[in-house]
């Protein structure tokens, strides 16, 4: 029996709609996790190697917690804060860790998260987020960009 907040995507939404699935940005940046054409319940997104993850449920301002991932390829808690995201009212659980981080590899399985206040989402696996984790992966490797002009031979 599902606790009232438990968000389980094995489950078809109420009124017949699809069951939430993972879907990906055109440039695999980004992946949200939701019901086809309604708010995410979570998304993982890569800026500059570190994956971002949000944790679309209302937060307290200033609050923060540790969001528990359990599943097939491993355990992570990450810590998040109470996060103003533009687009979004209100505070959203949001925390950010390296993408070659060797914790991250539990978000490219099926997982539950859960979080205090924002209960408890089964997550399955899925192509767009396996896509965000490889590519933030490699940028995460990229050497440094080296100044424009710069000669580290003629030093």
């Amino acid at each position: 029996m599902a606790m009232p907040d438990e968000e389980d995507a094995s489950a078809a939404v109420a009124g017949g709609a699809a069951a939430p699935a993972w879907s990906g940005s055109f440039d695999g940046r980004m992946a949200s996790f939701g019901a086809l054409g309604g708010p995410p319940l979570l998304s993982v997104t890569c800026r500059e190697g570190v994956l971002i993850i949000t944790r679309h449920a209302a937060a307290p301002v200033g609050a923060q917690a540790l969001f528990a991932l359990v599943g097939s390829e491993g355990i992570m808690r990450l810590p998040v804060d109470a996060t103003s995201v533009p687009g979004h009212r209100g505070y959203l659980w949001q925390g950010m860790i390296a993408a070659d981080d060797p914790r991250t590899k539990v978000l490219g399985g099926a997982y539950t998260g859960t979080l205090p206040g924002a209960g408890m989402i089964k997550v399955p696996t899925g192509n767009p987020v396996r896509e965000v984790l490889a590519r933030c992966r490699a940028a995460g490797h990229a050497p440094p960009p080296q100044p424009a002009g710069s000669d580290s031979a003629a030093e």
